[in-house]
């Protein structure tokens, strides 16, 4: 059994990340476009592409919650739709009665029945894209995903915009889980080389970054796309964005094509409305319930000999009531914490029950976590701190268990991480290991960086055996739990697709001792 085949080179140009751009540029311009001049500058911007034609929409009312159809492809704005690729297809819920932007990715493996040739063709759902653009894949969405959706707007952005928009906002810190390793002289997929660790992507390691899935699958790609847009939003507020509000519409509007009510005054106003509105909510990711079914690529080998067979698609399916679910949470908003009836910390949360603790499903493996830090060069000032505990059945990376790229050193690291004022702070990561098949990896993350930006914004703290712990959300899911300590922050990271109970984050957290020698 194989989860991924190789694909051609061709298609994997299209592996990107388009909701960030919808989030940075819509941040940008909501400021950007308070008088009716601007309004209509963005309009120009926005018309430097034709609209598309025919969308299948249904043109919200002012104030009312919009569902936006963010698509990530190759195709080049204002050319014809037919053999375009795309491999983001991800939905936004903007509701003001919310207190989260809710999105939900829609695997391009999904296995549908595409209209075609005056019949059905079973394929990937992407395929509906290339045969038929944005309007033939809303139709499929509709009939055979979410049968309730209502698409207010679409907005189609080329892996160009994407680049040129994350430079233009001088990159992003990206929390990275694990090696991403690859030369396109050995295989069919586009090279990239990003070490573990905090650090700045800019605009070709950041799209190498979001559109991956050599080794994982179309979850973990759907979920590291959303956490690049959960930093990204995070990083630029109004304020550093404004600026640049000009360079950064024009890039929009040359890389990205839209529905016509995008193309009108009172549509953008409409929809920047809301997005004012929701600036200050975080992002609320929904996971698409995806089984993956088993696939191979037709060959195969034993005895000495070869037998060719027909290869069987990496397609992914889904329960029909498991979809629904997804979609009414995706629909339903999210409703504000209650405020602290009090002066105390209005983030201060009950602790949770050592029973809880205990029954955390946690292992003891203090001699890695002591060879792992005795491996880690720093300066004096920053001491390495390692996990006494972690998940069950996973286990540290090293340069001889993860074995991505030639270059060792990668488990564990010992970096710096550059500041954007160009200051240098010493760093360190332990990379572990749950499932290196299905891309599960988290880890321990060191450095003296106090102002770094994935630390300044906890949803919630609590003591746990002495440390003040610092808590951070997607949801009801902890993706973070940091510690600081005189001139260092530590923390630990859950895998892209939260694999990790509360418990155990919080367990492992509360668990950091520091290396002696």
């Amino acid at each position: 059994m194989r989860w991924l085949i190789p694909r051609s080179r061709r298609g994997s140009l299209a592996r990107f990340a388009a909701a960030a751009v919808i989030v940075i540029a819509f941040t940008a311009t909501t400021t950007a476009v308070a008088g009716l001049l601007q309004f209509k500058q963005l309009v120009a911007d926005i018309s430097l592409t034709a609209p598309i034609k025919h969308a299948h929409v249904t043109i919200p009312q002012p104030g009312h919650p919009q569902t936006i159809l963010l698509i990530g492809s190759d195709h080049r704005a204002g050319e014809p739709f037919r053999q375009s690729n795309t491999d983001t297809m991800m939905l936004v819920h903007i509701d003001p009665n919310s207190s989260t932007i809710n999105v939900i990715s829609v695997p391009r493996d999904l296995k549908v029945e595409i209209p075609e040739g005056g019949g059905l063709a079973t394929d990937k759902i992407n395929a509906a894209y290339s045969i038929g653009g944005p309007n033939l894949l809303v139709k499929v969405l509709k009939s055979q995903v979410f049968p309730n959706l209502q698409v207010n707007h679409i907005v189609d952005v080329n892996f160009g915009g994407f680049q040129a928009l994350v430079n233009a906002i001088g990159c992003v810190y990206t929390d990275v889980d694990h090696r991403y390793y690859n030369d396109t002289a050995f295989t069919d997929y586009s090279s990239i080389d990003i070490q573990p660790g905090y650090q700045r992507l800019c605009g070709a390691d950041a799209l190498s970054f979001v559109r991956f899935r050599h080794t994982d699958s179309d979850i973990v790609r759907n979920a590291r796309q959303q956490d690049f847009i959960r930093w990204a939003k995070a990083q630029y507020g109004i304020s550093k964005l404004i600026s640049n509000r000009d360079k950064l519409l024009r890039i929009f509007g040359a890389h990205t094509q839209t529905d016509p009510d995008l193309h009108t005054l009172d549509g953008l106003e409409n929809l920047f409305n809301l997005v004012a509105f929701s600036d200050g909510h975080s992002i609320n990711q929904i996971p698409f319930p995806a089984i993956f079914l088993p696939c191979s690529s037709g060959a195969t080998t034993g005895f000495g000999t070869t037998t060719a067979a027909a290869p069987t698609p990496c397609y992914v399916t889904a329960d029909e009531s498991s979809e629904q679910q997804a979609y009414a949470q995706f629909m339903r908003p999210t409703k504000p914490k209650p405020k602290a009836a009090s002066n105390h910390s209005n983030k201060q949360r009950r602790q949770p029950s050592s029973q809880s603790l205990a029954d955390a499903n946690l292992t003891g493996d203090a001699a890695d976590g002591v060879a792992q830090a005795a491996k880690i060069s720093t300066n004096s000032s920053l001491p390495v701190y390692y996990p006494k505990v972690i998940a069950a059945g996973s286990r540290f990376c090293t340069d001889g268990t993860c074995t991505e790229g030639p270059t060792p050193n990668s488990y564990p690291r010992g970096y710096t991480i550059r500041a954007r004022d160009g200051t240098r702070y010493p760093a360190y990561r332990m990379t572990i290991v749950l499932n290196s098949l299905l891309g599960q990896y988290y880890g321990v993350q060191g450095t003296t960086w106090l102002k770094a930006p994935i630390i300044q914004s906890p949803d919630a703290t609590r003591t746990i055996k002495g440390k003040r712990l610092m808590e951070y959300f997607d949801g009801s899911k902890l993706t973070m739990v940091a510690w600081k300590l005189g001139g260092a922050v530590y923390w630990v990271s859950n895998t892209l697709t939260e694999n990790l109970t509360n418990a155990q984050m919080l367990a492992i957290a509360a668990s950091l001792t520091r290396a002696h020698g």
